[in-house]
């Protein structure tokens, strides 16, 4: 799906706002976007014993994502993230992270977000809503979606491509991940950002 030709000439701020206004017609049907994963990152901070932050990243996960830009309501996502491919630039710390303390990744291996609403807040702005699963345990989560830029790309002009940044913050001991807490931070703030265009 091409953005339609008359939101291409109008500036970033208003394009969510027109596509918004058009989902009133009730006619669009949200299609499937796939994810530039060369331009996606999923990364995150914790707070280390009020000294320092550390910041960390997951390497591996895929997105099943159905969005449609004149109905964001409409947009349905599940994120699924490989809990082993955690990376915090130092072995040990990452070997601990895999452990039984943490991620526990040889009985949990994934980390799922599956959106169950999304809300927008204003002209480029979202909330997503859904249910995190860490280490088993499922929990309901908010997280607050940003959209940068929607148009064709300067490199294909038959491609279009819509960036997202997503923030939010996670208390991990509500999924039972307690080890050093609360010395080692619990309330750990995220960031996804990532690209994506209509399938096919």
């Amino acid at each position: 799906m091409r953005l339609p030709s008359f939101a291409r000439s109008i500036s970033r701020p208003l394009i969510l706002s027109a596509i918004l206004s058009s989902a009133a017609l009730g006619q669009a049907v949200a299609a499937p976007y796939v994810m530039d994963k060369s331009h996606a990152h999923v990364t995150f901070m914790v707070d280390h014993l009020g000294f320092s932050t550390t910041h960390g990243k997951f390497r591996n996960f895929d997105a099943q994502i159905d969005f449609d830009p004149d109905a964001v309501e409409k947009t349905r996502l599940r994120f699924t993230i490989d809990a082993a491919s955690v990376d915090t630039a130092w072995d040990a710390r990452d070997t601990h992270l895999r452990s039984k303390d943490f991620f526990n990744v040889q009985k949990f291996p994934e980390i799922v977000f599956e959106s169950t609403s999304v809300t927008p807040t204003g002209a480029d702005t979202a909330t997503v809503t859904g249910n995190l699963t860490i280490v088993g345990q499922t929990r309901p989560v908010s997280l607050d979606a940003k959209l940068n830029n929607m148009g064709p790309s300067p490199f294909d002009a038959a491609k279009t491509i819509a960036g997202f940044t997503v923030t939010g913050e996670i208390d991990r001991t509500e999924f039972g991940m307690t080890f050093a807490a609360p010395a080692v931070g619990t309330v750990i703030p995220i960031r996804i950002d990532l690209e994506i265009s209509p399938a096919g």
